[in-house]
C-alpha cells in the first residue's frame, strides 16, 4: 500500500509558485500572469446587484446561469460568427477547471496529449492527473505551434492535442492558416483539439481565429474566460463549450468536482460580457505601449526575443544564469524551463505591471545581462 497516487506523485509544485516564493518583499515582479487592471465597474455592479438582491445566496444549475450562458452564446456569435448553443457550454471556476474538464472527460489512462513545450505549465499537470501520457511538442523559430510537429506527433494512442492561442508563456498568435490545419488535423486523425483561448482579445497584430469555425466534426472544445479580458483572475470564471455529446461527459465530472461556479463571479461575468467592452481596448491598447517598451528594452541589453504578437508576456533567449543574476537584483522573471524542456535558454517576462516599474526593472536587466555575458 502506497502514500499516494502515482499520478500527483508525478506532479510538481509550478516552477512559477517558487520563483515567487524566493523573491523579496522589495522586488518587481515580471512572473505575475494577471492584469494590473481593476475589474470594470460594471462587472462588479453585476455581482453586488446579485449579492444584494439575493440571487446570489444559491446554487445555480450545473452549467451555469442561463442567462450567463446566453451571454457567452451570444459573444461567440458576435466576434466569430459563430452558433453556440447555451446548452453547450459549461460556466466553470476559471479557464483552469474548464482545461481540466476537457483533460479529465476526454483521456484514457496511458492516452497521449500533445501540447506545446514551452507550454502553460497545466497542460503537463492535467494530463498526468488524468493518467495520460504528456506529449510535448517544439515550436517554431518565432515561438508558435507548428501543425505539422503536432500531426507528426500523434499515434493511435493521441485522445488530444493542445493549442493555446495568444500564448502563454511565448504571447505567440497562431495564423488563420495556422488554426485551420489543426481543425484539419483533428477532423482527419479523429482526435480531440483542446483550443486554449483564455488571451483572446489581447492581440496586438493580426486576429484572433479559432478552430472551432474551421472544424467540420465535433472535435474541437474550447476553453476561455473572463480572468485576462476582463482582469477578473480573483473572481474565477471561465467556461468550456463544444457539442452536446461533449459537453454531457464534461458535466459529469464538474458536478462532482465543483457542482456550479460561483454565482456572484457568475452575475459578474454576465454584466462584463454585455456591458460597455472599452476597459477591454483601453487595456489592450496600454499592453501594447508596455510591450512595445519591454521588446526595446531587451533588445537593447543585447537580448533576442521574437515579437510578441498577444498576450502580455515576452520570452527572450538569456544566457546561462541570468534568471538568477535577474532575481538577485531585485527583479522576478520565470526560467523558461518552467513551461516544458525546451523552454530552456529562454525566460518569460511579464508586463502586466506598471510602467515605471517596467522601466526600473530593464534598467537592471540591461545591468544584469551585461554581467553574465
Amino acid at each position: 500500500m502506497t502514500d499516494f497516487a502515482d499520478r500527483v506523485e508525478q506532479v510538481s509544485i509550478s516552477g512559477i509558485r517558487e520563483v515567487f516564493e524566493a523573491a523579496g518583499e522589495d522586488a518587481i515582479n515580471l512572473g505575475l500572469g494577471q492584469p494590473d487592471f481593476p475589474t470594470p465597474a460594471h462587472a462588479r455592479r453585476g455581482a453586488i446587484e446579485a449579492i444584494e438582491s439575493g440571487q446570489a445566496d444559491a446554487y445555480t444549475s450545473n452549467k451555469g446561469t442561463p442567462q450567463l450562458r446566453e451571454a457567452i452564446s451570444a459573444k461567440y456569435d458576435r466576434d466569430y460568427g459563430l452558433a453556440v448553443d447555451p446548452a453547450d457550454i459549461i460556466a466553470t471556476s476559471g479557464g483552469s477547471e474548464a482545461l481540466h474538464l476537457a483533460i479529465e472527460a476526454h483521456v484514457n489512462p496511458g492516452e497521449e496529449v500533445i501540447f506545446p513545450d514551452p507550454g502553460f505549465v497545466s497542460y503537463d499537470a492535467l494530463t498526468h492527473i488524468a493518467d495520460g501520457t504528456p506529449k510535448p511538442v517544439g515550436l517554431r523559430e518565432d515561438l508558435t505551434l507548428d501543425p505539422a510537429a503536432v500531426e507528426d506527433a500523434i499515434t493511435e494512442e493521441t485522445a488530444a492535442f493542445v493549442v493555446n492561442s495568444p500564448a502563454n508563456p511565448t504571447g505567440a498568435v497562431q495564423s488563420e492558416a495556422d488554426m485551420r490545419e489543426f481543425a484539419r488535423i483533428a477532423d482527419e486523425h479523429d482526435v480531440l483539439c483542446i483550443s486554449d483561448e483564455v488571451y483572446e482579445h489581447i492581440v496586438f497584430e493580426g486576429e484572433h481565429r479559432s478552430p472551432l469555425e474551421f472544424a467540420e466534426s465535433d472535435n474541437v472544445v474550447v476553453v476561455s474566460a473572463c480572468s485576462k479580458t476582463y482582469s477578473m483572475t480573483g473572481w474565477r470564471l471561465g467556461w468550456v463549450l463544444g457539442s452536446n455529446r461533449r459537453i454531457e461527459r464534461m458535466l459529469r465530472v464538474h458536478q462532482y468536482g465543483q457542482a456550479c461556479a460561483s454565482a456572484p463571479a457568475q452575475y459578474a461575468a454576465e454584466a462584463a460580457l454585455t456591458g460597455p467592452q472599452e476597459p477591454v481596448e483601453e487595456m489592450v491598447g496600454t499592453f501594447e505601449q508596455r510591450r512595445d517598451l519591454v521588446l526595446d528594452g531587451l533588445t537593447d541589453a543585447g537580448l533576442e526575443v521574437p515579437t510578441p504578437e498577444g498576450a502580455f508576456y515576452a520570452m527572450p533567449k538569456v544566457p546561462e544564469g541570468w534568471c538568477d543574476e535577474v532575481l538577485d537584483r531585485g527583479v522576478v522573471v520565470v526560467p523558461g524551463d518552467a513551461f516544458g524542456t525546451n523552454g530552456e535558454g529562454y525566460a518569460r517576462l511579464s508586463y502586466a505591471t506598471g510602467t515605471e516599474e517596467l522601466k526600473e526593472a530593464l534598467e537592471i536587466i540591461d545591468d544584469a545581462t551585461r554581467a553574465v555575458q
